[in-house]
C-alpha cells in the first residue's frame, strides 16, 4: 500500500467517526483528487440554508438534528448585492457580515462546514452583463470583505464559492474565474474554492469548463432535470409548469397518472404545459434515469480527475407525488456516493424544504432517501 493510499483510508477511518456513516462509497478511496480527503468527505451530506443571511435562521434544534443524522455541510448563501459596495450602504453591508460571522461560529461549533456562496440576484446578472469590470470590481470587494469574516474560523472548515450561477458567456466566466480565484486566493491563501460553469451550473454545462489552475478547487454543479418533473406546481401561474401537477418519477408515457396529466393539459387547452411534457417523455424513453442527466459531469471528472459536488437539487414539494420526490432524491444521492461527489440539498425550509412543515423537524421519509437509508416498513393496520 502506497503511503498517500494509506492517508486516504485513515483520513476515512477517521472521519467515518465524526461524521457518521461512510461517507462515499468504497471506490472512491483511489480517486486522485487536488483537496485534502477530509474536507471532501466533510461535503458529502448537507443542504442549503437559503435566507439565513437577509432573514431567520434556522433553530439550533433543528441544525442539531440534522448534525445528529449525519449532515455535514451547510451551504450558506450569502445574497451578493447585500455585500456589494455599489448595491448596499455601508451599514446594510457590515450588518450582512455581522450575521455571517454569527452563522459560521454556530454552524462550527456545531461541526458543520460551511460553503460561504456569493449568491446574485439580477441587479448583479444585469451588471455583469452590461459591465464585465465594474462587476469584477463588486465581486472582489465583496470577497475582500466575506474574507474577513471567512478568516476567522478554521480554514479546514470554511469554503469559499466564487459565484452561483454565472449568467455570462462560458468564454468568457473562464477568464474571468481563473483572475477571481487568484484575487480570492491571496485573501484566503488555505480555503478550499468553489467554482462552478456557466448555464445554471448544469451537468452538460460542465465538458466546456476548464479545471483552474489552482489545484485547491471543488467543481460545483446543479441538478433539477428533467424540470417538467422537479418544477411542477411552479410558483409563478404564468409559467407553464405550474399547469403540471401530480407528475411521476420516472417519466413514461405508458404509466396511467401521466396519460392521465395528459389528457388534463389537453382539456384545459395548457398548450406549453403539454409541449413541456411531452418533450419529457420523450427524452426519457431511452434512459429515463438521473444518470442520464449527469452523465456529462462524470465524463468530466474521469477526464481531469477533479472532485465534484452537486451542491444544488431538488423536488418542489406542493405538486409531486411524495414517492417520486423520495425516488428521484434517493438517486441523485445514490448516484454522488458512486462517484464520490459531494451534495447539498436545495434547500431547508422553503418550496423545495427538507423540514417537515408540519412538525417543524427534518421529515424521516426524505432523511432516509437522501442519506440512503432503507425505508421504515409501514405499520400495519388492525382488521
Amino acid at each position: 500500500m502506497t503511503a498517500s493510499r494509506r492517508r486516504l483510508l485513515v483520513a476515512a477511518m477517521l472521519l467515518s467517526i465524526s461524521f457518521g456513516p461512510p461517507v462515499f462509497a468504497g471506490n472512491c478511496l483511489p480517486l486522485p483528487s487536488t483537496v485534502a480527503p477530509q474536507r471532501l468527505a466533510a461535503l458529502s451530506r448537507g443542504f442549503n440554508a437559503d435566507g439565513w443571511i437577509n432573514g431567520a435562521a434556522p433553530g439550533r434544534a433543528l441544525l442539531q438534528q440534522l448534525r445528529k443524522a449525519g449532515m455535514s455541510h451547510v451551504r450558506l448563501p450569502v445574497p451578493a448585492e447585500r455585500v456589494m459596495p455599489r448595491f448596499a450602504a455601508k451599514d446594510e453591508r457590515e450588518a450582512s457580515l455581522r450575521v455571517l460571522g454569527n452563522a459560521l461560529k454556530q454552524l462550527t461549533s456545531l461541526g458543520y462546514s460551511t460553503s460561504v456562496d456569493l449568491h446574485p440576484g439580477e441587479r448583479f446578472n444585469r451588471l455583469h452583463k452590461d459591465d464585465p469590470d465594474a462587476a469584477m470590481r463588486e465581486m472582489q470587494e465583496a470577497w475582500r470583505a466575506l474574507a474577513e469574516v471567512i478568516r476567522s474560523h478554521p480554514a479546514d472548515r470554511i469554503f469559499a464559492e466564487l459565484l452561483n450561477e454565472p449568467d455570462i458567456e462560458a468564454d468568457r466566466w473562464q477568464r474571468e474565474v481563473e483572475a477571481l480565484a487568484a484575487f480570492v486566493r491571496g485573501l484566503l491563501p488555505a480555503t478550499t474554492l468553489i467554482v462552478g460553469p456557466v448555464n445554471w451550473q448544469r451537468a452538460d454545462s460542465l465538458p466546456g469548463f476548464r479545471p483552474l489552475p489552482d489545484r485547491d478547487v471543488v467543481y460545483a454543479i446543479h441538478f433539477y432535470d428533467p424540470m417538467v418533473f422537479t418544477h411542477q406546481g411552479h410558483w409563478d401561474e404564468r409559467d407553464p409548469l405550474h399547469d403540471i401537477r401530480g407528475l411521476p418519477y420516472p417519466i413514461s408515457a405508458g404509466d396511467p397518472a401521466v396519460q392521465a396529466l395528459r389528457q388534463d393539459l389537453q382539456d384545459r387547452n395548457a398548450v406549453r404545459a403539454l409541449g413541456m411534457l411531452d418533450t419529457a417523455i420523450a427524452a426519457a424513453r431511452d434512459k429515463p434515469r438521473a444518470d442520464r442527466w449527469l452523465a456529462p459531469a462524470l465524463e468530466w471528472q474521469q477526464q481531469f480527475a477533479r472532485p465534484i459536488i452537486v451542491n444544488e437539487f431538488g423536488v418542489l414539494k406542493a405538486a409531486a407525488p411524495k414517492e417520486s420526490r423520495l425516488r428521484w432524491l434517493a438517486e441523485v444521492t445514490a448516484y454522488a456516493r458512486e462517484h464520490c461527489w459531494g451534495w447539498a440539498h436545495w434547500e431547508l425550509a422553503q418550496g423545495f424544504g427538507l423540514v417537515d412543515t408540519a412538525t417543524g423537524k427534518p421529515d424521516p421519509d426524505l432523511m432516509r432517501a437522501l442519506l440512503g437509508a432503507p425505508r421504515a416498513p409501514a405499520a400495519r393496520r388492525d382488521r
